[in-house]
């Protein structure tokens, strides 16, 4: 059967969702952060660094970070924004047959009195995992719960464990339109996306992705976010993050649903964002 328990995460509270099938996922309450995600075979799908902290002193490097209100620096608040290193709330959690999930909420009534001065606007926000076999849903609901509108941008920045980056590509980007991290433009010319050196570019959205990997076939699926952000920090900016192991960078790539620019939500009005991972385990 599925069940939800309260576990620890290095030093960090988390829930963890277990299906009647054996798949598995472990969310922090710091961030509503996904840290591990394991397939019905139980292997997992997701990379986490190893010199990353889990003590909620700073944003976790690795699994699935939720972005808001702001992508980055596109905003006047902290990069990233606040709800990365917020601590959330389990609101509910259940199961339906085979499927098993648990769904986490934020406020302003959970934030420090800094933080919530800082970004002054009523909101709530919510996150729900939803897991069975090889298939991980996240649906994000941002909803205005004030009288004015305010601005906000999302992301779910997931990193996969790809176990081989240079075993490793993208296929569904052919014709997208691209802005990358020097803000030049272009168009995905390749059919497939592979990587030999730093990759950062934000992609027009597309329906769906297919992730190959060394091991397995990801079909990457979105709604209502605006682009796909793919990312390797390659060799050289591997080394400069102290959170991250200098030959890590060979283990992931970061493929994120996203709405970069932020966009006015009006008062009363509701956001919803889907991602749908399904896992095909190569024979």
């Amino acid at each position: 059967m599925a069940v939800v328990t309260m576990v620890e995460y290095g030093s960090l509270p988390a829930v963890r969702i277990s299906a009647a099938d054996g798949a598995q996922a472990t969310v922090a309450l710091f961030g509503a952060h996904l840290l591990s995600w394991r397939t019905a075979d139980g292997k997992e799908r997701l990379f986490c660094s190893s010199r990353t902290a889990l003590d909620g002193s700073k944003a976790i490097r690795g699994g699935v970070p939720v972005i808001f209100p702001q992508f980055n620096v596109r905003g006047d608040g902290p990069r990233h924004g606040f709800a990365r290193v917020s601590t959330w709330r389990l609101a509910d959690s259940g199961s339906d047959g085979a499927l098993a999930w648990a769904e986490f909420a934020l406020t302003p009534d959970d934030l420090p009195p800094a933080a919530a001065q800082a970004w002054p606007h009523a909101f709530a926000l919510r996150l729900r995992f939803a897991l069975q076999g090889d298939t991980l849903e996240l649906n994000f609901t941002v909803r205005n719960t004030g009288a004015e509108a305010f601005p906000f941008g999302v992301a779910l920045h997931t990193y996969f464990d790809v176990g081989q980056l240079a075993a490793t590509r993208i296929d569904g980007l052919l014709g997208a339109s691209y802005t990358d991290h020097q803000l030049s433009t272009g168009v995905q010319e390749q059919a497939s996306l592979s990587f030999e050196q730093k990759h950062d570019r934000l992609y027009q959205a597309t329906p769906a992705l297919t992730l190959h990997t060394a091991d397995a076939t990801l079909r990457l699926e979105q709604q209502d976010f605006k682009q796909w952000v793919v990312w390797n920090p390659g060799a050289a900016d591997a080394a400069a993050l102290a959170d991250l192991a200098d030959d890590e960078y060979l283990r992931f790539v970061c493929i994120e649903p996203a709405l970069v620019d932020q966009q006015a939500l009006a008062a009363g009005a509701e956001w919803n964002g889907r991602h749908r991972i399904v896992c095909a385990a190569r024979a």
